[in-house]
């Protein structure tokens, strides 16, 4: 089992409405390398947002940062940091960091600090690289956006706070999850993230 199928039922992940989009998404497609988030701070600290930490031995890497649209790649690299607000507050072993309210919003913040809670509770954190892909952008009438994309947890494991030892498991199609996402831009121009849902296992991510 990968470092996330075990705990997810703890979080109440909320039903993204009015998503639109979907399938027809598909054809935008990211140009330029991935990036990744690794031990240290984040480079949006840099411009005055909360620091982001990582251990050294766990990394998320992020797929289709650029689009060719300056708009689409200001919620790309938000979405992106909400995702490592989340992570950043496990290993802080906390849901009251700054970064995880900066980047949630609404529902999308309560089944965060559930997701976190999760790990708490059960004494893990987590170890290794969890790779972001195929994330696509499309903006609503009312100007909030949907994100959709995948995960793909096959090399990230469970990992026990106290003895540091990670839970070494086989990949399976729950290694792979596909997320649908609303994000809202507030007063500050930080796209938050408002509605979550999730689906492991989903065909479209899996190779």
């Amino acid at each position: 089992m990968n470092r996330r199928a075990r705990l997810l039922s703890t979080a109440a992940l909320l039903l993204l409405t009015a998503c639109g989009g979907g399938e027809e998404e598909r054809g935008i497609s990211g140009v330029g390398g991935a990036r990744s988030a690794g031990p240290g701070v984040s480079a949006t600290a840099s411009r005055g947002r909360p620091a982001i930490v990582f251990p050294s031995d766990a990394r998320n890497v992020f797929e289709d940062r650029k689009s060719g649209d300056a708009r689409k790649d200001a919620v790309l690299a938000d979405n992106a940091e909400r995702i490592n607000s989340i992570d950043d507050a496990i290993f802080r072993g906390t849901v009251n960091t700054e970064a995880l309210g900066f980047y949630s919003a609404e529902g999308a913040l309560g089944s965060a600090r559930l997701f976190i809670k999760g790990y708490l509770e059960d004494g893990r954190s987590w170890t290794g690289t969890t790779r972001y892909f195929d994330r696509r952008v499309n903006f609503h009438p009312d100007g909030s956006a949907a994100v959709v994309y995948c995960s793909d947890e096959s090399d990230s494991f469970l990992k026990n706070r106290t003895t540091n030892k990670p839970e070494k498991t086989p990949t399976s199609a729950d290694s792979y999850v596909l997320y649908n996402t609303r994000l809202v831009e507030n007063s500050d121009g930080v796209w938050q993230t408002v509605n979550v849902i999730s689906k492991r296992g989903a065909a479209q991510c899996r190779p």
